[in-house]
């Protein structure tokens, strides 16, 4: 399935942090030539944030709604894409949903860390709403730690994705965007499995009584197989692809790796519940999605399709 993105939605509570994740819609509507949305919620409890007291509501609301509109613009002067501001009053994770299925996005790019100190916009359970409630991909991206160097010029490109398997249905969906994206950046690929002991060892308790050297060996074979099968047979000759088993606890296992081999995107399906349990559930994305050291693309299978 070759992925394509016409419409891509991006949030940013107007933060330096937030903003760079505009960094990446910027480059994925060139790659893509794609029109983005740049998305911004006026939330109405905490207007004291556009730099006014609480007064007059309406007044104060028309304000925010103001300064948003005027600094998106500010961020996106000279982009030569095509563009539009999206500006919404609400809840943050409503109405940014709201935005992409209004819009029709294919995929919606948000950062973790909003302004400091007010933690609003994409922080805790937000990012956990989107993730299950966006009719898109959700590609949520950390800011740097330290100083940001933002040129928004969108010159990046992902060279090295690794995509988590379970070869569940929503796993399987999360493989396909991995391989579609590399053939685009014309990246590496790392197709990962976690074998997380006590997890294969609840599941195979009807099948085998024990855990033995032998039964791991057989146990990886077969996951090594499976993982070889994924992909077409011709994409290896446009896509350098590795496939790894590694071991533990799917989160920590996933970030280890990411980091070591310098990962440029994590995408993960959101749900699991395949082969073995429900190794890249919930729990595990959230974790990734706050901790892991590069931007992570998550994916269920009730998001929209995009285009081909």
């Amino acid at each position: 399935m070759r992925i394509r993105f016409d419409s891509i939605l991006c949030a940013t509570d107007l933060s330096d942090h937030s903003n760079y994740a505009v960094t990446y819609g910027i480059a994925l509507a060139r790659v893509f030539q794609a029109r983005l949305h740049v998305c911004h919620v006026v939330d109405f409890p905490t207007p004291a944030m556009y730099g006014e007291a609480y007064i007059a509501p309406q007044e104060q609301l028309d304000q925010g709604v103001t300064y948003a509109e005027a600094r998106i613009r500010e961020i996106m002067t000279g982009q030569q894409i095509q563009w539009a501001p999206e500006i919404a009053v609400g809840s943050a994770a409503d109405e940014i949903a709201r935005l992409a299925e209004e819009k029709h996005a294919q995929i919606t790019v948000a950062a973790t860390h909003g302004r400091t100190g007010l933690q609003r916009l994409l922080l805790g359970s937000v990012t956990e709403r989107l993730v299950r409630s966006l009719p898109c991909p959700l590609l949520v991206v950390r800011g740097p730690e330290k100083k940001l160097d933002l040129p928004l010029d969108g010159a990046f490109r992902f060279r090295r994705i690794l995509v988590g398997c379970d070869f569940s249905p929503d796993s399987d969906l999360g493989f396909s965007y991995a391989l579609s994206l590399a053939q685009e950046f014309q990246a590496e690929l790392h197709v990962i499995h976690v074998i997380e002991a006590a997890t294969y060892m609840d599941g195979l308790k009807s099948g085998i009584d024990y855990y033995t050297p032998t039964r791991d060996q057989e146990l990886r074979r077969f996951l090594q197989e499976r993982l070889n099968r994924l992909a077409p047979t011709d994409s290896r000759n446009w896509c350098e692809m590795q496939t790894v088993l590694l071991e533990g606890r799917p989160d920590e296992a996933l970030m280890e790796y990411a980091e070591a081999k310098g990962a440029d995107l994590i995408v993960l399906g959101t749900r699991g519940h395949g082969l073995i349990g429900t190794l890249l559930l919930g729990s595990t994305t959230d974790r990734l999605v706050r901790r892991a050291p590069c931007p992570v693309l998550s994916v269920r299978s009730g998001s929209r399709a995009p285009g081909a």
